[in-house]
């Protein structure tokens, strides 16, 4: 079966893991895919992600992040640019989430990185998510 949208499909895992409270989700691993985690957990969204070898494509393996009381750091995790409708900005036009509360994870030339990275690389690139 193909996978046309492997960043949505990883998004949607989280998404439902979160609402499951489960410890940790199983995602199809890719660049992209492993750039986002990345980003996610320097930002605190996530605990910590790990590459996993399965003799295929490899398994990125994202651990949950919860608070004391059980409260996902996770609220909301959209999709901006799809397959269809690339969403693309500027540096001077990245949007602020939650008035800085949140972050947009960009695709760029120097490679996958936060809103507050890009500005300060002074970089613009394709919107990938945003996250609450």
């Amino acid at each position: 079966m193909a996978l046309t949208d492997p960043i949505a499909d990883m998004l949607t895992r989280i998404r439902n893991a979160v609402r499951n409270s489960a410890p940790r989700v199983d995602c199809r691993n890719s660049k992209v895919c492993k750039g986002i985690a990345h980003v996610m957990k320097d930002e605190g969204y996530i605990a910590d992600y790990a590459v996993i070898d399965d003799g295929r494509q490899g398994i990125l393996r994202v651990d949950l992040r919860y608070s004391s009381r059980g409260e996902a750091t996770i609220h909301s995790l959209q999709r901006n640019s799809k397959p269809g409708r690339r969403v693309y900005a500027k540096v001077s036009d990245l949007p602020r989430p939650l008035a800085g509360l949140g972050i947009v994870i960009v695709s760029t030339p120097v490679g996958v990185l936060s809103d507050r990275q890009a500005r300060k690389q002074h970089v613009g690139g394709e919107l990938l998510c945003t996250v609450e």
